[in-house]
């Protein structure tokens, strides 16, 4: 229920430090803003708001040399697979342009894919498309604090200076 929430709230934080932790890609996106809707689809890649998720394997499974049975409950780790190297080049930097950005599996797939996933996407493009109409950069100050769960993977404090255009 409180994913949506959690997506937006902490994406919206996660591209404001990663951008700061990044000062190319900010320069990118001052330098075109066409780039907002891949960025906001990297930021929740790399940002991966949700950790995991738990399900439970209908019928059986081989993968990796291991068998899954059916009735095993696996956890999912979203944020791994959004780090996966045999999959991401250079998967912990933060690249607005890149090229499979959408790819990320942040929102779950297939028949689990979050039916929010283009409403967080749009008010984050939204966010993101006012605050460059207003601000020449938001400045992060201080390294941000952390959620202390193993679920929801955001920010809990993170002070920033937002400079008007």
């Amino acid at each position: 229920i409180v994913g949506g929430n959690d997506t937006t709230r902490n994406s919206m934080t996660g591209s404001v430090y990663a951008l700061n932790k990044f000062p190319s890609e900010y320069e990118k996106l001052k330098a075109d803003h066409s780039l907002i809707p891949n960025m906001v689809s990297e930021t929740i890649r790399w940002q991966t708001p949700l950790a995991f998720m738990r399900r439970t394997a209908l019928e059986d499974v081989e993968m990796g040399g291991k068998t899954i049975h059916k009735g095993d409950q696996v956890a999912m780790w979203y944020v791994s697979g959004n780090r996966d190297e045999r999959f991401w080049d250079r998967p912990n930097d933060y690249i607005i342009d890149r090229e499979n950005a959408r790819r990320h599996i942040s929102f779950g797939f297939g028949i689990h894919r979050c039916v929010g996933n283009r409403l967080a996407e749009l008010q984050l493009q939204i966010l993101w498309q006012e605050i460059m109409e207003r601000f020449s950069h938001i400045e992060v100050l201080d390294e941000p604090s952390l959620t202390s769960g193993a679920f929801v993977k955001g920010y809990t404090w993170m002070p920033v200076i937002c400079h008007p255009k």
